[in-house]
């Protein structure tokens, strides 16, 4: 690989095995993510879509292989330059992950104050700044998570974990438990936020409508590998029987009749 392509790389994995006791989730798995793009991760149940995104934001340290941000071994570095790594990752879990006893906007800002060491007023602040560009109200701040709808939530924890101004956007099932038309308008707000901040998102899906919205590249789990990682085209096109259901079943030729209904 060239000195230039792997610029282009901001995650890398290779030959990553993922164990805990006896149960082997992967073996030998390799996978690459190019710079501002949006790659989803699918596959089926029990492929270690969650597993595989939290090895590589460093949550979970794989048996064997390597994981590469921005050129970097995240479990090589010393602790100063780990944090320093860390705050350049973002990632929305598949409940949000949010402190129910803290209001939105306290949510949002202790990054900020913890990691950022900014004074409260300061973060208090930004925080609001990063909840609008969730697209919520400003009186969303005020509230606790249980007081939000499922849609809301979604969009607090992304307000949180666009906090510390990542490169690399993680998200986990995002729109999981929402409505279509809640789905919809997730899936054009990463786009949006992806254009305009330069963002490179890794997202681990199960929605066909997300995938033939966002999705520049799309990466299939399967036998503790990635089977393919290509283009919404290329991948369907595999032969394989799991991709064959997933993609040309009557789910996924529906979200492929909505997607070209959409297009211009």
């Amino acid at each position: 690989m060239s000195a230039a392509r792997a610029a282009e790389n901001v995650i890398e994995a290779r030959g990553v095995r993922n164990q805990f006791g006896a149960q082997v989730v992967h073996d030998g798995l390799d996978l690459t993510v190019r710079r501002g793009e949006v790659l989803a991760v699918v596959g089926g149940s029990g492929t270690g879509k969650s597993v595989l995104l939290r090895t590589i934001i460093g949550l979970n340290r794989p048996a064997a292989g390597t994981v590469r941000l921005f050129g970097q071994d995240l479990h090589a570095l010393p602790a100063g330059e780990q944090v320093a790594l860390e705050r350049r990752i973002g990632v929305l879990f598949q409940q949000g992950a949010l402190f129910s006893s803290l209001t939105v906007a306290e949510n949002v800002a202790l990054p900020l104050i913890e990691h950022a060491r900014l004074p409260l007023a300061e973060a208090v602040q930004l925080a609001a700044l990063k909840i609008a560009l969730a697209g919520l109200p400003p009186d969303a701040g005020d509230k606790l998570p249980a007081e939000l709808s499922g849609g809301m939530v979604k969009r607090a924890a992304l307000a949180r974990a666009l906090a510390l101004d990542p490169d690399i956007l993680f998200l986990d099932e995002p729109t999981a438990g929402l409505d279509p038309i809640g789905a919809a308008a997730f899936d054009r707000l990463i786009l949006t936020l992806r254009d305009a901040l330069g963002l490179t998102v890794f997202l681990v899906t199960h929605d066909l409508d997300t995938l033939y919205t966002i999705a520049d590249r799309i990466a299939v789990l399967a036998n503790k590998r990635v089977l393919v990682n290509d283009t919404l085209e290329a991948v369907a096109a595999t032969d394989d029987a799991w991709i064959r259901d997933y993609f040309h079943g009557p789910r996924g030729r529906a979200a492929m009749t909505a997607a070209h209904a959409r297009a211009p």
